[in-house]
């Protein structure tokens, strides 16, 4: 891995915070992400599953986390199967962990090799009366292809049809969504990266330029800082571009008197960044664009200072609905008879801001975490409102990513990535 290790005691934190909740005689099992071809013999890039790496910090394909807190033989109450390697497997694809390297990885002293499953999770099975399968039940999944989860899933049913069954997801969005102190130090590693490709653009962005060549920039500067790269598809979107809120072309050219969004990040050690800066492309804010410019920045200051224990997201949107909708009206894109008439499902202001303000960060871009329920300290959210006016080919997005404290404001792990227009122009003009 690129990343330098990680203490193996938050994997141990982050099992012990799992098995608290689980149901007495219950087994709960987690599997890597399958790896994905592309055609031939070729196979895209593994990233691994996020929940089995926050359980384990197992980092392999083909690797199985079982967990079974009453497991009468007290060395299988916790189990990390790992893909078995040999001479072979090391030249032609690099060392996989041996079974001391895995211990040392996850904390975990029970290490078997993956053929060895079947025969121990059988054995297991006596002995427990419920399973939990490990479903996708994020709010934005979008599942498209059967995953090996889904595979497992099918063969317990099949297998064990006698068993109780349970889902996991409610575990891990509960855990997950507060983050351990050293997520945080790897979540501040990851924007510091981020940091440092936005500075090396701003001396790079100038008229002619092309949106990939900005993208490439970025990937330039996160290589050479141990990231695998963007935690997510990068947006880099000049004029009309900065509109389409998903557009990840960025094919096009940045003209002269164009805004230019760029919504990156880097990942550092499978824990996602996640920032937005909106840049003139000549170096130079118009007056119009520095009063919109000025009007994001306000909001997500605003919406920032509200980011506290006991914030409920919905009521939070809410709030900040209020706020773009009075500096909408400072800048004369509604009006007051806008605001009368709107449809409370779909007021004014998203005509010009229409989607979230905010979403929980970590392992995941949108990562896992309570909604619902009151917002605690140790959780992690993005700020990112924004402005869009297509008529003027224009869109202002600006975005940090920040850390619920227990008292006062949150904590902004960018509070070190340029962001006031003064020093946005005197660094892309220095």
């Amino acid at each position: 891995m690129k990343y330098h290790p990680i203490n193996n005691q938050l994997f141990i934190k982050n099992r012990a915070k799992f098995t608290a909740q689980m149901k007495s005689k219950s087994i709960a099992v987690f599997n890597s992400n399958d790896v994905f071809t592309t055609g031939a013999d070729t196979a895209l890039p593994f990233h691994q599953h996020r929940d089995i790496f926050y359980l384990s910090g197992a980092d392999q394909e083909e690797s199985i986390l079982v967990l079974f807190p009453d497991a009468l033989n007290p060395k299988h109450r916790e189990i990390l199967f790992v893909r078995e390697t040999n001479e072979h497997i090391a030249i032609w694809e690099g060392a996989k962990l041996t079974k001391e390297q895995a211990t040392a990885t996850s904390g975990i002293e029970t290490i078997y090799w993956l053929s060895d499953f079947d025969k121990i999770f059988f054995d297991l099975m006596t002995e427990a009366e419920t399973v939990y399968f490990n479903t996708n039940e994020h709010y934005r999944q979008a599942v498209v292809m059967e995953t090996r989860e889904d595979r497992f899933i099918k063969m317990v049913k099949d297998k064990f049809p006698a068993h109780n069954w349970a889902k996991s997801y409610p575990i891990m969005q509960s855990i997950r969504g507060v983050k351990e102190q050293e997520e945080i130090d790897l979540l501040q590693t990851a924007c510091d990266i981020t940091e440092k490709g936005f500075r090396r653009i701003l001396s790079f962005v100038k008229p002619g330029v092309m949106e990939y060549e900005i993208e490439a920039e970025y990937m330039h500067e996160f290589l050479r800082n141990r990231s695998k790269g963007f935690a997510y598809t990068p947006i880099v979107g000049s004029g009309y571009n900065a509109c389409v809120l998903h557009y990840i072309e960025n094919n096009q050219v940045c003209n002269d008197g164009d805004m230019l969004l760029m919504d990156v990040g880097a990942e550092y050690a499978n824990y996602s960044s996640d920032m937005t800066r909106t840049i003139p492309v000549n170096g130079r804010f118009t007056d119009r664009q520095r009063a919109i410019y000025n009007a994001v920045n306000r909001v997500k200051d605003e919406a920032t200072k509200m980011l506290v224990p006991g914030t409920i997201w919905a009521d939070y949107h809410v709030e900040v609905g209020k706020i773009m909708t009075s500096e909408l009206l400072g800048l004369g894109l509604i009006d007051k008879a806008d605001v009368q008439n709107e449809d409370p499902n779909w007021p004014a202001y998203k005509k010009y801001f229409m989607h979230g303000t905010s979403h929980h960060m970590g392992l995941d871009t949108h990562d896992y975490g309570a909604l619902k329920t009151p917002m605690t300290a140790g959780m992690v959210f993005t700020v990112e409102p924004g402005i869009y006016i297509p008529k003027e080919n224009m869109g202002i997005r600006l975005e940090d990513d920040v850390v619920i404290q227990e008292n006062g404001e949150p904590f902004n792990l960018m509070r070190n990535i340029p962001i006031l227009p003064e020093e946005i122009e005197d660094l892309m003009n220095s």
